[in-house]
Formats: structure tokens, sequence, C-alpha cells
């Protein structure tokens, strides 16, 4: 039902970090828009998801719905208050108390806290690169060239479904990316899991994990004009609810080289967040959303390869953010580092806020899957670039899943 078309990314947080997905074998740009139409998989969407009356207490639902039993002592442990970190402690970014391990992760839902306004004020991460960034050890591709963005076909939730926005507070103030709902598979047919990039969750070598997490998907699905985003009612910006992340994770190479200037930590610059509604409902994500896609590890080398596709909302000029756009093309390789994974390329001139957003190519079994996230880019917005997603992000992947396996 959910088809996946052309969508634009859109991501703050250090842009130009672009992204990459995988792609199938002789695949062309039609027969990629077609495969992105995403067969539902459960009843689908059928308004906002907001406003369903959960028939189940959380602690019927596993507590998948409740905040952490230890939250509020974790926090404590730390210096925090719950109720004062609700009330506006979170906007103190000492840096020395910014949490930045693993298990350090917190994230309380603060109700209403992204409205239509503040949705719409958020900016692209910083992350950019110089326009020449190869480390080139003989297995960098001549440069792309530019792939004109183009605008996904609306409602969004019809042609794009598992697609969406995932927004969040920095110390430089709220920032945006993009992200894709994807399958878990400890709960089949009922994921709340979704990809992006390291650099939308965490800030890498110099800080820690950022704030007030939470993804929309199928954001604008009208793709209402900028200057009346921050006027429309909730349920057109956000037509399936606002999902906080209850659980993050990113690879530890992200953690430990991640920066916002330059390459440092993009062969790794990837994420998965484990999501739950703002407002109470019984349905997952997937199966809120209608869609969710498998995430394809090891894909084949980019010789083999004929297309791959970019989806999401690019927000720094000439785009502003609010609406989705994708880009389809042949991949190359991208080589910053000697010791680490060669990146996939493409052209594209999506800009920042795509950062995070999924690529798209069809899986061994023919069908589409993810195969990458937009990581990077150049300062003149002619391509992007995204991680191979390998051993490691396997690993950020299977954990997730495992960690709420039972819930």
């Amino acid at each position: 039902m959910p088809a996946i078309r052309p969508p634009a990314n859109r991501h703050r947080p250090g842009w130009r970090t672009p992204g990459a997905r995988r792609v199938a074998p002789a695949l062309g740009a039609a027969a990629l828009a077609a495969v992105l139409a995403v067969t539902a998989t459960g009843c689908g969407p059928s308004g906002d998801a907001a406003s369903d009356k959960p028939s189940a207490s959380p602690a019927q639902l596993g507590g998948d719905l409740a905040l952490p039993p230890d939250l509020d002592a974790r926090l404590k442990e730390m210096g925090l208050d719950l109720d004062k970190w609700k009330n506006g402690e979170w906007k103190k970014w000492n840096k020395e108390q910014w949490l930045r391990e693993a298990e350090d992760f917190i994230n309380p839902i603060i109700e209403d806290l992204w409205k239509p306004e503040r949705m719409q004020e958020a900016q692209e991460p910083q992350k950019t690169v110089p326009q020449d960034v190869s480390g080139d050890q003989g297995v960098t591709d001549p440069e792309p060239r530019p792939v004109k963005a183009q605008p996904v076909q609306t409602p969004y939730r019809t042609n794009a479904a598992p697609v969406g926005k995932v927004f969040f507070d920095g110390p430089q103030g709220s920032m945006v990316c993009s992200a894709t709902v994807v399958k878990d598979p400890a709960n089949p047919g009922k994921s709340n899991m979704i990809w992006t990039a390291g650099h939308c969750v965490h800030a890498g070598k110099e800080g820690g994990w950022y704030r007030n997490i939470a993804f929309v998907p199928s954001f604008n699905d009208k793709a209402l004009p900028a200057s009346q985003v921050n006027r429309a009612p909730r349920q057109e910006v956000a037509p399936l609810g606002v999902w906080w992340a209850d659980w993050a994770q990113t690879s530890k190479q992200w953690i430990a080289q991640g920066a916002a200037q330059g390459g440092a930590g993009a062969p790794y610059d990837f994420a998965v967040l484990h999501v739950k509604p703002e407002k109470g409902t019984t349905k997952s994500l997937e199966e809120t959303v209608g869609a969710a896609l498998p995430v394809e590890f090891n894909a084949p080398p980019v010789k083999d390869v004929a297309k791959m596709g970019a989806w999401g909302y690019p927000a720094a000029p000439p785009f502003d953010g609010a609406r989705m756009f994708s880009c389809v093309d042949k991949p190359g390789r991208l080589s910053l580092f000697a010791s680490q994974p060669t990146m996939y390329r493409i052209g594209c001139t999506m800009t920042g806020g795509s950062s995070g957003g999924g690529w798209f190519a069809n899986g061994p079994d023919g069908k589409p899957a993810l195969v990458s996230n937009t990581s990077i880019g150049p300062t003149n917005a002619s391509w992007l670039a995204g991680p191979h997603l390998g051993t490691e992000a396997k690993g950020v992947y299977e954990s997730v899943s495992k960690k709420f396996a039972r819930r």
C-alpha cells in the first residue's frame, strides 16, 4: 500500500552529511520508484495515530509504553531530577555532564514539546566536508555528476510510507534529520525501529547523546508550503503521530571518532532507534505506518548495482525542509581512510536535513531494502555518501531488536 518514491531528506545536525542506500542490479529509476511502493504489513494508517484510544494499559503491554522503571533513579544518580528535566533542565548542556556512553541514553517524553512551529524552526546539523574529501587508496571512483533531487508524490503515507523526520535538541538548538521505519526481526509485522545517521542522535567525539529525540513518519503528508507548516493543525504535520525514542544505539566508532566537520567517523555514521508513541496506542509503528523495510547488510559491490535511491527532507537552501525529495543514481565508491570501509556515493543535490535518510535498493529476494543512509556531502551539494552496512551495523541493529524482543 504505502509506496516509496523519491523523497527529500531533511536533516540538520552536521550537514553536509548526505545519505546513501543500496540498490539491486539493473534497477532503473522507474523500477526503483515502483519497488519502493512498499506493501502494507498491517491494516495501514487510518487517521491520526495520536488520537487512537489504547485498549490496554502500559502494564498489559509489558511496560513498553511506560518510562523505564529505573529512569528516575538513574537520572538522580547523575544529579538530574525527572520533573525538572521535563520543565527545562534538559536545556543545560554542561559538557562534563553530557551523557555519551551507550548505556547512558535517556529520553523521557515531554508531551507536546514538538509542535508544528517548533518542528519547522529546527535546523539541519552543520556536518560539512570539503568538496574533495577522498583519501583515495585506489578505490575511489570519479566524482558523480549532480542529480537533481525530485519531489516525492503526495500523500507521503501512500508513496513513501516508511520515510519520516527525526527531531532533536542540541546545544545550538532544535535540529532535524531524516529516517526510515525498518523491520524488527524479533517482532515481525510490529516493528518500532527506525534507521538514521549516527550524527542525528549522538554528537560524536566531542559530545554525547542529543535530547528530546522524536520521529514523525510522513511529516507534512500533503507537502504544505513551509510558510503554512507552523500554522497547520498538528494532525496535518504529524498525521501518524509523534514517536519518541526510548532507546538509541550507534557505532562505537562514531562515538569515538565522529565530528561535525570533515569525514571523521562517516564510514560508521549510522544509528538505530526504538520508539514509542507520545500518545497511547496499542499499534506498533509499523502497523501505524503500514510498512517497514528490511535492512540488507553486505550488499553487492557497486559494480553489480545499477541504481540506488536516497530519500529525505533536505532543509538547507535552496530547500526548506517542508517537503520530501529523492535522488536515483548508479553508485560509486568513496574511500575516506585506508583503514576503514569504503562508502557509497551518488550524485544528488539534496542538502542538510536529508542526513539519516534511507538509501534503497532491491534485496536478494527482489524486494526493496534499506542498504545505507545519508551521511556526508560536499558544500556545493552535488553528491551524497553513505556507509556500507557491514558487521558493525548488523550488530547495532540486532542488539536493539534483542533488547525489546520480549516487550
